[in-house]
């Protein structure tokens, strides 16, 4: 009986010990688990990340393609006949992207003539408050931006009566100083007092609220700091800027434009008669008629079979040292831009 009893114990103690290594077992199964799954997510994660890293940098090097395409377009200009040719078809600077494929991938390009919208470095106040008023932007807000851009413009530290000076941008937070010279970049709009993003980059839903297309008018299409004159060129301003200088509908500025896609061969005379004004108008002042001499080149690129894009931008103006052009600013959707202007 004790044998049996010694017998059994043994026994129990062996299975017990075997369960021990079974859990011990299943243990490091699990732990083996773990790692091989994190091991396998961070391969596969790496893979992603080279993946898209391979297709950002080829999308960058399709879309330098596409720059350097538009730029060729661009000094094509100079050529009478390659600018009639240019003007068969769809307007060079009408703002529209245009497809290229490339090895394998694809970029697309357009050219905005920086002398069609109006140079906010420039532009007087009673413009300034007529470009507003069409816009559909009400008191008191109206007045609070025309005199805050003044402000901001202006060399001292006077405020206008709806302008903001230092005291007011350093009472935000976080506080900064106003400029008290000309704006460096369009974007520098977004630092001034009563401005707010809704008005800078416009949304449909603005216009859903208001009940009008110009409020879905972001105020990006419409001024420049890189417009070389103090008027607007009516040969590629677009209906956005018509409308905000005119007060014409915008539908009627986009037929305009469409109107003046047709023409081969553009004059002022031409064009006058689908805006309803005569060469005599007072509001022929604040347009100009010529070849665009300063334009934005904008790209991008991508693989064929992927969703990466790369997206540059460079302001180019015409004539500028021994290469016939210059560079005046680099922007690039990852670094940020290189400013060249003086």
């Amino acid at each position: 009986m004790k044998f049996q009893w010694h017998g059994i114990r043994n026994f129990s103690k062996l299975a017990s010990e075997r369960g021990v290594a079974l859990i011990v077992v299943l243990w490091i199964f699990i732990f083996l688990f773990v790692v091989a799954f994190g091991f396998s997510a961070s391969v596969r994660e790496e893979a992603a990340a080279a993946g898209r890293y391979g297709d950002e940098t080829q999308g960058y090097y399709l879309a330098i393609a596409g720059f350097e395409q538009g730029l060729y377009d661009f000094l094509s200009q100079s050529s009478g006949r390659e600018l009639q040719q240019s003007q068969k078809s769809n307007d060079l600077f009408d703002g529209s992207w245009r497809e290229q494929n490339l090895g394998g991938g694809v970029y697309r390009v357009r050219l905005i003539d920086e002398g069609g919208k109006v140079n906010i470095n420039r532009v007087d106040e009673a413009i300034l408050r007529r470009i507003f008023t069409n816009l559909g932007i009400e008191e008191p807000r109206r007045s609070i931006l025309v005199d805050s851009i003044m402000d901001w413009r202006d060399p001292d530290d006077l405020h206008r009566v709806n302008g903001a000076e230092n005291d007011y941008y350093l009472s935000l937070n976080p506080p900064y100083t106003a400029k008290n010279g000309f704006f460096d970049t369009v974007e520098d709009l977004l630092w001034v007092r009563g401005m707010t993003s809704d008005l800078f980059y416009g949304y449909a839903e603005a216009n859903q609220a208001a009940g009008s297309d110009a409020s879905t008018i972001g105020l990006q299409k419409i001024f420049t700091v890189n417009s070389p004159i103090d008027r607007v060129n009516l040969r590629t301003a677009s209906a956005e800027v018509i409308h905000a200088l005119m007060g014409i509908p915008l539908e009627k500025s986009r037929g305009f434009v469409e109107e003046r896609k047709k023409l081969s061969e553009k004059t002022l005379a031409d064009l006058l008669p689908l805006l309803g004004i005569s060469a005599g108008d007072s509001a022929m002042q604040m347009f100009i008629f010529a070849n665009p001499s300063v334009v934005a080149v904008e790209a991008e690129g991508r693989p064929t079979d992927s969703r990466v894009s790369h997206r540059i931008k460079g302001i180019v103006r015409m004539g500028g040292g021994q290469q016939g052009f210059e560079l005046l600013r680099w922007i690039d959707r990852d670094g940020g831009y290189r400013n060249n202007e003086s």
